[in-house]
């Protein structure tokens, strides 16, 4: 019989983000025992630079970590380093929650579009607003209904219920005019309010992804466009940089419809019914392939490496995944019952107890056969909730 789920964190825990009241980084899975929330309601988990958010069944916001610039929206800059409901946000009902790396965007049941946090380079939407923002306001320019959110490093994305795609914060714009040489850059590339996207009119878009300096978005048909920085292969494109979408040929999917998208700040996932795909970014194992050479020595060098990694290419082990979920530039996933980790570890992210990169999925053998419910990544640090019982005691820290 199984007891209550409990939330086990592990990775970067320099602002408190994993919510252990500490501020130590943890190389092997440990045991949240200390959480405002009940965690058998929770119901998606999420992470940015520094920060953490879970979102309960009844749609109550809870946040820890970095708060510097009052992306917890707690009406205060310290840092917090235990979950917390953000009670700001009582009266609505909290359905996505997205972390960048100095802020945060909040979609709730009715479609507005709420953010909080740095503003520095536009990305909380709110244009009125020069400073930080210590507690979530409403994106009063986003007029239609909002189905999905999303948040990069320095800019974020909406899709709207019709199928449009807005984009906002200036964190793209900088490599854009490198890139344009003298060229006109799109406004959507430089707004400090929800723009719309141009080059999507034709398609209906349903959700939105967001890299460090990238964006994508998947349609109601299973496409995904592209746009943004390229500099590692991450839009499947010769050019440095694309000002607008660019569809990403089926053919690199098997013609496989998409599903689901996932992007860390390099790299991206995607799935299709039947398999998984990553590409870009892959020198820290971040793609869950290792990089070889004709010669079979392993190489890191740049130029192969974004050879390598340009190309969508799936990854057998990850197929059938119930759950994915993306960092910076490491990865989890739920594959059979089991997590599953790969990618950059310098802070013990991938729960194997080093801070070895980790260059092919593996098991989370601290996690044992426990039941995971459900999972999430910031930029460099992993939770996953699961059913107490399970737990290997050899492993995991408590």
């Amino acid at each position: 019989k199984y007891s209550k789920p409990s939330s086990i964190d592990l990775g970067a825990n320099s602002y408190g983000q994993l919510g252990l009241r500490h501020k130590k980084d943890v190389l092997v899975p440990q045991a949240l025992e200390d959480v405002s929330c009940k965690c058998k309601d929770i119901a998606s988990i999420a992470g940015g630079g520094g920060h953490s958010a879970v979102i309960t069944g009844a749609g109550q916001l809870f946040v820890c970590g970095h708060n510097k610039d009052g992306q917890l929206g707690l009406n205060h800059t310290e840092d917090v380093l235990r979950f917390t409901l953000c009670t700001a946000l009582s009266g609505f009902f909290v359905k996505q929650v997205a972390c960048g790396w100095d802020f945060t965007i909040i979609l709730v049941g009715s479609g507005l579009v709420l953010s909080c946090g740095s503003n520095s380079f536009g990305q909380l939407g709110l244009p009125q607003i020069s400073g930080p923002c210590l507690i979530p306001q409403k994106i009063e320019s986003l007029k239609e209904k909002v189905v999905s959110v999303a948040a990069g490093l320095r800019h974020a994305l909406a899709a709207t219920d019709s199928g449009l795609v807005l984009q906002w914060g200036t964190g793209m714009a900088s490599q854009a005019r490198r890139a344009s040489q003298g060229k006109a850059l799109p406004v959507f590339l430089t707004a400090k309010e929800p723009c719309e996207v141009a080059g999507l009119e034709d398609v209906k878009v349903k959700a939105v992804a967001a890299g460090s300096c990238h964006s994508v978005s998947l349609t109601d048909e299973g496409h995904l466009y592209v746009w943004g920085s390229n500099k590692h292969g991450q839009l499947v494109s010769r050019n440095i940089f694309l000002a607008e979408p660019k569809k990403i040929d089926t053919q690199c999917f098997s013609h496989e419809k998409i599903g689901a998208v996932w992007s860390g700040w390099t790299h991206l996932v995607a799935q299709t019914a039947g398999k998984v795909f990553t590409w870009g970014r892959v020198d820290y194992g971040q793609l869950g392939r290792h990089a070889v050479v004709p010669s079979g020595q392993q190489s890191t060098a740049p130029e192969h490496c974004l050879e390598l990694g340009s190309t969508p290419v799936s990854v057998p082990c990850l197929n059938g995944a119930s759950q994915i979920a993306c960092g910076s530039e490491h990865n989890l996933a739920i594959v059979g019952g089991q997590c599953f980790s790969w990618g950059w570890n310098e802070h013990g992210m991938c729960g194997d107890g080093t801070e070895a990169n980790v260059h092919v999925p593996k098991p989370v053998k601290a996690l044992g056969c426990a039941k995971q419910i459900l999972i999430g990544c910031g930029a460099g640090h992993s939770m996953a909730l699961c059913q107490n019982s399970s737990l290997d005691p050899a492993h995991l820290e408590s």
